[in-house]
């Protein structure tokens, strides 16, 4: 297999400014890494020292000097080397001067890159990264139990650079943002795997296209001995990725040709792979619901073929399989009711194919939040569709989403509400026996929380209290 392909960047002696903390672990790794290479470490950040209580406190025993509440031109001129966060965009003020003074720009994963001794898979797409990431990585350690798993999750890869081997191979979830610095550093992952790119991020990139075009970058500096997965039936990324070197395969329909295929037949995964036909299982060994879930275990699956990951451990990994915290996640069941946690969906793409897997059931939706410029004509269709109540959390995108619902005389409207309690006991007051209350946004989380994460705990929170309430009575 293909490991690493760069050099470490030499850090030692040298000036490193960590443009952005953060409270995900990735620049808490930044920081650590530049430490321990021997760098002298400075951290700015627009947020207090308060608000970076827990990043702070995990750093608190390295010789790191901070700048909160700004950043400073002379902190960007002291630098060697300048780290900044995903949540920087590319075209700050700061990155510009950075750029102006010849300061070179580096990110977590160009960090981690270059100096992974082992083969690196790269997942990303608008939505079913994180589960896919997942469900490979319990595919590859089925081979390999020592297998990393890292990336956007909150998990930094830089952290886990003392565990890997260079056999091993790292399954990473990898963002947009994060993607901006393997396009600029010419780097791209062993397999990359896209899950497929739909409208989201529009309050960061001018256009849809502009988005699509950087979640295809991932596989652009591939080689002929590298893997790219992709959708079937995604014609645009198949334009976007055409010069792409890697090794080819698709998933989701066996009707597009090549050597390397899987797609669902006659309810079993299957894969046709370099002339053969391999069985993977039952679709119903799968405890995810919903369409959109079997396409993201074909995709994990593929990625786990070309690493060399046997059938029998696909098999066996698909049907052990219990789903990732935050992405249709059952809390708990209260008076008959169940109470889903879909948090992580904070685009309507996202939300709609959660609509889509509980269609079938009386449905109460809390939706609503804040905004990222996206259309939300097809997440109200779709809650007018398929919800017999639609709770509204207040934020900035939920006027709009209002005004669809209403377009569309939805009447079944309530809120929206100031905290997640009192939308949970809206919904539970809702919600009939038999029936599913389903936290699934459609749009992002900031304004009532930090992000989504937030989100979704306090939504656990919510609905454990009604658990303690139920109890009571």
């Amino acid at each position: 297999m293909t490991t690493s392909r760069e050099m470490p960047l030499e850090l030692r002696g040298r000036n490193v400014l960590v443009l952005g903390l953060g409270s995900r672990q990735g620049g808490v790794g930044v920081a650590r890494y530049a430490c321990a290479a021997g760098a002298n470490v400075l951290v700015t950040d627009l947020r207090s020292a308060a608000s970076l209580a827990e990043p702070l406190a995990a750093l608190a025993d390295l010789p790191i000097r901070y700048t909160l509440g700004e950043h400073r031109a002379e902190d960007v001129a002291w630098a060697d080397i300048v780290v900044r966060n995903p949540a920087v965009p590319a075209e700050s003020p700061w990155l510009a001067l950075a750029r102006k003074l010849g300061k070179p720009i580096e990110m977590e994963l160009s960090l981690f890159l270059r100096a992974c001794p082992a083969p690196v898979v790269g997942v990303t797409g608008t939505k079913g990264k994180t589960t896919t990431t997942t469900l490979l990585h319990a595919m590859v350690r089925r081979r390999w139990p020592q297998a990393v798993m890292a990336g956007n999750m909150g998990r930094s890869a830089l952290a886990e650079l003392d565990e890997l081997q260079s056999a091993v191979p790292v399954v990473l979830e990898i963002s947009s943002f994060q993607i901006e610095a393997l396009d600029a550093h010419h780097l791209s992952p062993h397999v990359a795997v896209l899950t497929n790119v739909s409208e989201d991020h529009l309050d960061r990139y001018p256009t849809f296209e502009e988005y699509a075009q950087v979640k295809a970058r991932l596989a652009a500096y591939q080689r002929r001995d590298d893997w790219l997965v992709l959708p079937a039936d995604d014609a645009r990324l198949a334009t976007l990725t055409v010069d792409s070197k890697a090794q080819r395969i698709t998933f989701g329909s066996d009707m597009v040709p090549g050597r390397f295929r899987l797609w669902v037949e006659e309810q079993r995964f299957v894969a046709g792979w370099d002339g053969t036909i391999l069985d993977l299982g039952p679709v119903t060994a799968l405890r995810l619901p919903g369409t959109h879930a079997q396409r993201n275990a074909l995709a994990a699956a593929g990625a786990a073929l070309a690493l060399g990951v046997a059938p029998e451990d696909i098999r066996e990994a698909l049907a052990t399989f219990h789903g990732v915290r935050d992405r249709l996640e059952l809390v708990a069941t209260v008076s008959g009711v169940e109470y889903i946690n879909d948090t992580a969906a904070t685009a309507p793409v996202a939300a709609l194919a959660a609509l889509h897997a509980y269609r079938q059931r009386d449905l109460v939706v809390i939706a609503g939040g804040s905004d990222k410029r996206l259309d939300l004509a097809e997440l109200a269709a779709g809650l007018a569709s398929y919800a017999q109540h639609v709770v509204l959390l207040d934020g900035s995108a939920t006027p709009r989403l209002l005004e669809q619902l209403q377009h569309l005389r939805f009447a079944h409207l309530h809120g929206p509400f100031g905290s997640m309690d009192a939308a949970v006991r809206q919904a539970a007051s809702l919600a009939q026996p038999g029936g599913v209350v389903l936290l699934s946004p459609g749009c992002a989380s900031f304004g009532l929380f930090r992000d989504e994460f937030h989100r979704g705990d306090a939504f656990r929170a919510a609905v454990q209290q009604l658990v303690r309430d139920e109890g009571a009575a």
